[in-house]
Protein backbone atom coordinates (compact mmCIF):
# COMPACT_ATOMS: atom_id res chain seq x y z
CA UNK A 1 0.00 0.00 0.00
CA UNK A 2 2.09 2.83 -1.73
CA UNK A 3 0.70 6.90 -1.98
CA UNK A 4 -0.17 9.85 0.16
CA UNK A 5 -1.97 10.49 2.87
CA UNK A 6 -4.28 13.16 2.45
CA UNK A 7 -6.26 14.86 5.47
CA UNK A 8 -9.34 16.51 3.91
CA UNK A 9 -12.81 17.44 5.94
CA UNK A 10 -11.99 15.67 8.71
CA UNK A 11 -10.87 12.33 7.83
CA UNK A 12 -7.84 11.25 6.60
CA UNK A 13 -7.85 8.90 3.79
CA UNK A 14 -4.98 7.71 1.69
CA UNK A 15 -4.05 8.47 -1.92
CA UNK A 16 -2.47 6.09 -4.15
CA UNK A 17 -2.25 8.25 -7.23
CA UNK A 18 -1.87 11.70 -5.72
CA UNK A 19 -1.11 13.14 -9.47
CA UNK A 20 -4.32 11.26 -11.40
CA UNK A 21 -6.96 12.39 -8.74
CA UNK A 22 -6.19 15.90 -8.63
CA UNK A 23 -6.26 16.01 -12.29
CA UNK A 24 -9.54 13.80 -12.28
CA UNK A 25 -11.54 15.15 -9.33
CA UNK A 26 -13.92 12.97 -7.23
CA UNK A 27 -15.71 11.84 -10.10
CA UNK A 28 -12.57 10.32 -11.29
CA UNK A 29 -12.40 7.47 -8.89
CA UNK A 30 -10.92 4.01 -9.40
CA UNK A 31 -13.36 1.44 -8.23
CA UNK A 32 -12.12 -0.35 -5.54
CA UNK A 33 -12.68 -3.85 -3.89
CA UNK A 34 -12.58 -4.67 -0.23
CA UNK A 35 -11.63 -8.56 -0.13
CA UNK A 36 -11.53 -10.66 3.45
CA UNK A 37 -7.79 -11.96 3.56
CA UNK A 38 -8.71 -15.44 5.36
CA UNK A 39 -10.97 -16.72 2.55
CA UNK A 40 -10.04 -14.23 -0.53
CA UNK A 41 -13.39 -13.38 -0.65
CA UNK A 42 -14.68 -10.14 -2.25
CA UNK A 43 -17.31 -8.13 -0.23
CA UNK A 44 -20.04 -7.46 -2.39
CA UNK A 45 -22.89 -6.54 0.32
CA UNK A 46 -23.04 -5.47 3.92
CA UNK A 47 -24.29 -9.05 4.77
CA UNK A 48 -20.98 -10.42 3.42
CA UNK A 49 -19.04 -8.29 5.62
CA UNK A 50 -20.78 -7.97 8.97
CA UNK A 51 -20.88 -11.76 9.20
CA UNK A 52 -16.74 -11.58 8.68
CA UNK A 53 -16.54 -8.61 11.23
CA UNK A 54 -18.82 -10.91 13.54
CA UNK A 55 -16.03 -13.70 13.49
CA UNK A 56 -13.54 -11.02 13.96
CA UNK A 57 -15.70 -10.17 17.29
CA UNK A 58 -17.20 -6.99 15.88
CA UNK A 59 -20.89 -6.40 17.57
CA UNK A 60 -23.47 -4.56 16.14
CA UNK A 61 -23.63 -1.00 17.40
CA UNK A 62 -27.38 1.06 17.61
CA UNK A 63 -27.04 4.17 18.65
CA UNK A 64 -27.03 5.98 15.49
CA UNK A 65 -29.33 4.74 13.01
CA UNK A 66 -28.76 7.26 9.63
CA UNK A 67 -24.96 4.94 9.94
CA UNK A 68 -24.39 0.74 9.80
CA UNK A 69 -21.51 1.12 13.43
CA UNK A 70 -19.33 -1.94 14.58
CA UNK A 71 -17.73 -2.34 18.11
CA UNK A 72 -15.25 -4.60 19.32
CA UNK A 73 -15.39 -4.78 23.36
CA UNK A 74 -11.71 -5.40 24.05
CA UNK A 75 -10.95 -1.89 22.10
CA UNK A 76 -11.83 1.93 21.40
CA UNK A 77 -12.59 1.39 17.96
CA UNK A 78 -15.98 2.17 16.40
CA UNK A 79 -16.48 1.72 12.40
CA UNK A 80 -19.38 3.66 11.02
CA UNK A 81 -20.60 2.87 7.14
CA UNK A 82 -23.49 4.89 5.10
CA UNK A 83 -26.52 3.00 5.52
CA UNK A 84 -26.72 2.14 1.57
CA UNK A 85 -23.72 -0.58 0.24
CA UNK A 86 -23.93 1.97 -2.94
CA UNK A 87 -22.13 4.53 -0.81
CA UNK A 88 -19.72 1.99 0.62
CA UNK A 89 -16.54 4.40 -0.32
CA UNK A 90 -12.64 2.87 -0.23
CA UNK A 91 -12.25 5.87 2.53
CA UNK A 92 -14.54 3.12 4.34
CA UNK A 93 -12.50 0.18 3.54
CA UNK A 94 -9.19 1.65 4.62
CA UNK A 95 -10.73 2.04 7.77
CA UNK A 96 -11.86 -1.52 8.11
CA UNK A 97 -8.21 -2.67 7.35
CA UNK A 98 -6.72 -0.56 9.44
CA UNK A 99 -8.54 -1.48 12.65
CA UNK A 100 -8.09 -5.09 11.37
CA UNK A 101 -4.74 -5.76 10.62
CA UNK A 102 -4.32 -8.47 7.89
CA UNK A 103 -7.19 -9.38 7.80
CA UNK A 104 -8.56 -7.24 5.00
CA UNK A 105 -7.03 -5.61 2.02
CA UNK A 106 -8.26 -2.82 -0.62
CA UNK A 107 -7.22 -3.87 -4.34
CA UNK A 108 -8.13 -2.16 -7.83
CA UNK A 109 -9.83 -4.95 -9.65
CA UNK A 110 -7.95 -4.15 -12.75
CA UNK A 111 -4.86 -4.95 -11.06
CA UNK A 112 -3.18 -8.39 -10.65
CA UNK A 113 -3.34 -9.85 -6.99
Amino acid sequence: MSGVWVFKNGVVRLVENPATESNQGSAGHRHKILVYMPTNEVITSYSILERNLYSLGWERYYDDYDLLQYHKRSTVHLISLPKEFSKFKPVHMYDIVVKNKNMFQVRDPHLPN
